[in-house]
């Protein structure tokens, strides 16, 4: 037998694609007969322009089954190998609660949910985010803290522009104290070569150096695990004019005193530790706090109290006005997408452990490495330190190699800091074994003199238990109460915390409840299947400082990933560093600037933007260290060819890049996108193609090939990661050849990119590797066919909406032959007038009807 009938057809038949589309095949054809076409690929004919649309089927494997994925990333699970990690360097192994796992990282409720703009429907996520930001104001002795950051390194680079922006010293030099994380260092460098900055990493031991500065970073504890009193050298920055950020470690925290209490300015650093897996990774969220006065500098979203029309109290969002969005280039950063489903996770660790919860845990942490150490010292290794939280640095003079591999032997992965000096880090999912297993590593001969058996080791721990004091400074602990409002008391029993959760739930809307009309900030299906591997212990538990051959299944995934994006987007090498869409810009525009750095184009520093573009563009252009000019739009919302020309010919020697959308941010194919291009390459710039709207190409063209040198894709847009109420997010950066050179790369994994690259964009090498997995199987159930299709019924959709909508409410920009893009702009001005009815009015009324309201332009 042949035909679908066949065995071949049937077991060829995937039906994920129809689940994942949502009009059917009749739905379809009546909304194609409604706007006057007959199929798909007619309308598609109609809608994008001839010039760029790519004819050729997508060079990828075809669609398989749900069953068929979880098999293949079983396979590739399979080939990580996960060992205990004890390397630290802000990445701790955690458990995650149960009752948060089930119902915040597995419930749609939360994972699906857009950023809470519309207040009347995001109460839940509010309060939540308002948990967070509660939680990290009381640990870090500070009054104001932001709803989240991308990560450790990008956060303290954010203090970093913060500082330079709100302090009063004069001067391009920031102070990094060598004791920070490497990682952090080498993001907070990325960030400042581009703006002028003068980096100066500095031992700090004896003080600060003699060099004037406007800020300070210092580390508490310290990468090496040391802890000390950072009073007098924040002190002495102060006599400087300078302010300091301290990057804390929250747990410890529960313990020592707050950089608040030290006068510290600003506080930065990850939540990660706070139940959320290590991930190869990411996505954590990261967290930074300030002064009061500091408020109105603070970068990304800020959850306030205020009250509702009925007088009681409510959340949202407050000081809208610093964010990229509102202020383009004079925005305090152009952080746009957080880690919102990171944060509910650690604020709702906080709640659910409490703070003698916390206490215990860091209790327990630190006694682990007390006695890990003082057995250390017992079989005669020199502990470097007397005084730590959780990190033990020994000297093994010469021996550091053997003494990591000695480890591995034993199933646990310590960190080598050089070849005389080993760190050892102890976490909440440390036990006795792993310390015997540590000690036999550093012994010689593979045995410790407490004995090679797990009684004998048993024995040796009490003993040493018994003997050993802590390893804190006591002028250094904690006097301070901490999370002393009554959420962090109210929820003890599980059945509490589920209630509470499932109440906070129900304030809000996801796409478990209806629709989110929202163009491309939102896949309209995260699918099960796609999620449920994110949480296997072969992805979640992994760090991402191991050896590369412990997650070769995870860097199959990854190139295999990078692959299918370069096939989707015809651009010739992929990043997937950058762990939000504004960080994959940044990356582009810093590969655009070493390109012409390394041509000798110095004075290449103009980035043409189009007036209609997102805010990001702007700010991002601002922190790559160019000059933003502005060029204007036309009546029908393209870009206006004539004062293009005009801008480059004023420009031509310093215009670096044109940073475009495509599709137009009023949801429109440009028919002359190919003049716009050539007209940039002529004048020497690049094409910075904006890839937030690449849901209206994939399957039907390609960037990198009709004139683009660079995008930046949304993976939480495209590529149906979900977008967790304002985050997790995924920004891979795409490049044509010559730009090759210069993505980002990461000085702990070598071959996380180009030896002549950027630097890193983000703490991780990878960037957000524990939801790559997703992305990686929505392509592979889809397949060729089924993407393409996916992007068809999205432009089908939105011509219908258009043409349904047209005779009452216009449609302000249009493309050939009267049709959208992927989304459409309804232009209300004409009902105002007439009845008096707002934009705001039409939008609170969807809600009322049980709709997310549309973005209001």
């Amino acid at each position: 037998m042949s035909g679908p009938g066949s065995l071949a057809g049937l077991e060829a038949a995937a039906p994920f694609t129809g689940r994942h589309i949502g009009p059917d095949a009749d739905q379809q054809a009546k909304m194609l007969a409604h706007i006057g076409f007959g199929s798909l690929d007619e309308l598609t004919d109609a809608a994008v322009p001839g010039t760029i649309r790519t004819l050729d089927r997508l060079a990828l494997p075809e669609a398989v089954s749900e069953a068929a994925v979880h098999d293949q990333l079983r396979a590739l699970a399979d080939r990580n190998t996960v060992l205990r990690s004890m390397i630290g360097l802000g990445y701790h192994g955690t458990h995650t609660p149960p009752v948060i796992l089930r119902n915040v990282l597995e419930n749609p409720a939360w994972y699906t949910a857009y950023t809470p703009y519309q207040p009347e429907i995001s109460q839940g996520r509010l309060e939540a985010l308002l948990n967070f930001q509660t939680m990290v104001c009381d640990l870090t002795g500070l009054q104001v803290a932001g709803a989240s950051l991308l990560d450790e390194g990008t956060a303290a680079a954010e203090a970093m522009t913060l500082a330079r922006r709100a302090g009063k010293a004069k001067g391009n030099v920031f102070v990094v104290d060598a004791a920070c994380l490497p990682q952090t260092i080498a993001v907070v460098r990325t960030r400042a070569e581009a703006l002028g900055i003068d980096v100066v990493v500095a031992d700090t031991t004896d003080g600060l150096p003699d060099d004037a500065c406007f800020g300070v970073l210092l580390q508490y504890p310290g990468a090496d695990g040391h802890v000390r009193d950072l009073t007098g050298l924040i002190a002495d920055a102060h006599a400087r004019g300078a302010l300091v950020a301290v990057a804390a470690d929250l747990l410890a925290l529960t313990l020592l005193t707050s950089p608040g209490a030290m006068d510290a300015d600003i506080a930065v650093g990850t939540t990660q530790r706070f139940g959320v897996p290590m991930g190869f990774g990411g996505p954590h969220a990261g967290y930074l706090a300030v002064r009061e006065k500091l408020a109105r500098s603070l970068p990304g979203r800020l959850v306030g109290v205020s009250v509702d029309a009925d007088g009681d109290p409510a959340y949202r969002l407050a000081l809208q006005t610093r964010e990229q969005h509102i202020r383009r280039e004079k925005a305090t950063s152009n952080i746009c997408t957080a880690q919102v489903l990171l944060a509910v996770m650690a604020g709702m660790y906080a709640v659910y452990h409490g703070p003698e919860g916390l206490a215990a845990i860091a209790r327990r942490t630190h006694r682990y490495a007390a006695v890990l150490a003082a057995g250390l010292r017992h079989d005669g290794v020199e502990v470097v330190h007397g005084q730590f939280f959780d990190t033990v640095l020994a000297r093994v003079p010469g021996r550091a190699d053997a003494v990591v591999q000695n480890a591995r032997a034993e199933g646990v992965n310590l960190h080598r800091v050089d070849a005389d000096h080993v760190s050892v880090s102890c976490d909440e999912t440390t036990t006795r074994a792993d310390l015997a297993a540590v000690w036999r590593a550093f012994s010689p001969n593979g045995a410790f003199s407490g004995g090679g058996d797990v009684a004998r080791g048993d024995d040796h721990v009490a003993a040493l238990d018994a003997e050993t004091p802590d390893a804190l400074p006591e002028p250094l602990l904690r006097t301070e109460e901490f999370h002393t409002h009554p959420v962090f008391h109210a929820h003890r029993s599980e059945t509490d915390m589920l209630r509470y959760l499932r109440r906070l739930a129900d304030k809000d809307y996801a796409l478990d409840r209806g629709m989110i009309p929202l163009g491309s900030c939102t896949m309209k299906l995260n699918a099960t299947a796609e999620m449920e591997p994110i949480t296997w212990p072969e992805f979640a538990q992994l760090h991402p400082f191991a050896p590369a051959d412990q997650a070769a299944g995870y860097l199959e995934l990854i190139h295999g990933l990078e692959d299918a994006l370069v096939a989707l987007t015809g651009y010739d090498k992929v990043s997937i560093q950058p762990n939000a869409g504004s960080q994959g810009e940044l990356a582009g525009l810093l590969a655009v600037r070493a390109y012409h750095r390394a041509n000798g184009d110095t004075g290449r520093d103009v980035c043409l933007i189009p007036s209609s573009a997102h805010g990001t563009n702007a700010a991002s252009a601002v922190m790559a260290g160019m000059r933003v000019v502005v060029v204007g739009t036309g009546e029908n919302g393209d870009v206006d060819l004539d004062d293009l020309k005009a801008k480059i010919a004023a420009h031509r020697d310093s215009l670096a890049v044109l940073m475009v959308t495509y599709p137009s941010t009023h949801g429109v194919f440009e028919e002359h996108i190919g003049d716009v291009c050539a007209l940039v390459h002529e004048a020497g710039g690049q094409v910075y193609v904006d890839g937030a709207n690449l849901n209206a190409l994939v399957g039907l063209a390609k960037p990198g090939r009709f004139g683009a040198d660079v995008s930046h894709l949304n993976l939480h847009k495209t590529f149906c990661i979900p977008h967790g109420g304002g985050g997790p997010g995924v920004g891979p950066v795409a490049v044509r050849e010559h730009l090759a050179p210069y993505l980002p790369n990461h000085p702990l994994q070598p071959t996380a990119g180009p030896e002549t690259g950027v630097g890193p964009i983000s703490a991780a090498p990878w960037g957000s590797a524990a939801i790559l997995p997703i992305s990686w199987a929505y392509i592979r159930l889809m397949g060729p066919d089924g993407l393409k299709r996916a992007t068809q019924v999205a432009v089908l959709s939105a011509n219908y909406i258009a043409r349904r909508l047209a005779a009452h409410f216009p449609v302000l920009y249009t493309g050939p032959g009267g049709l959208v893009a992927h989304e459409c702009i309804v232009d209300l001005r004409g009902i105002t007038k007439a009845t008096g009815v707002t934009v705001d009015d039409v939008a609170k009324r969807l809600i009322d009807y049980g709709f997310h309201a549309p973005t209001m332009s």
